[in-house]
């Protein structure tokens, strides 16, 4: 479902307006995975990790930012995809006062970032990303470029796997470029 994932549309329909853009990296955590919030079993804190596929866990990391997942594996299978980054499409203006840049490189480029442009918090967690409503997945208009594999970014355990997806060429990708070549 990482890869999958890539090229699909985030979109967030807020109070302030409508933001969306283009998912060009993700992350998998897949069941087992000593590196993923679901290892440890179910909590109410991860309850939505161990939803059916395509509903959204939301957490706060480090006490410092949010960061969104889709949860990817039949119910009560905790495991879920981390969305690192994408490519602003609609409602720049506003991903930019919520970010308090005017870098559209850096508006949704890592999983904090990301976030804080399509104000996505706690409210959230649980909520069905396959069904239209305050955030949700769509199709892209735009063809999905090549899309790259790598280790994932700031983890310990399992660091090994190639569990971390991009589109090749992006701007938008996050992390080092050692990670984002060919």
């Amino acid at each position: 479902m990482a890869r999958f994932l890539i090229g699909k549309v985030l979109v967030r329909d807020h109070a302030d307006g409508c933001t969306s853009g283009r998912i060009v990296e993700t992350e998998a955590y897949p069941p087992g995975d000593s590196s993923s919030h679901a290892f440890r079993g179910e909590t109410p804190a991860r309850r939505s990790m161990f939803l059916r596929p395509g509903h959204g866990y939301v957490y706060l990391a480090y006490g410092a930012c949010y960061c969104f997942n889709v949860s990817s594996e039949p119910a009560r299978i905790g495991a879920g995809i981390l969305i690192r980054a994408l490519e602003p499409l609609e409602g720049v203006p506003l991903m930019r006062r919520r970010r308090g840049t005017d870098k559209l490189r850096d508006l949704a480029r890592g999983p904090g970032r990301l976030a804080a442009a399509m104000a996505i918090d706690r409210d959230l967690d649980g909520i069905d990303l396959c069904a239209k409503g305050p955030l949700w997945l769509a199709a892209s208009a735009h063809p999905t470029g090549a899309v790259g594999a790598s280790t994932r970014i700031g983890i310990s355990r399992e660091a090994h796997h190639l569990r971390r997806f991009y589109e090749r060429g992006s701007p938008y990708v996050s992390g080092p470029r050692r990670l984002n070549g060919a």
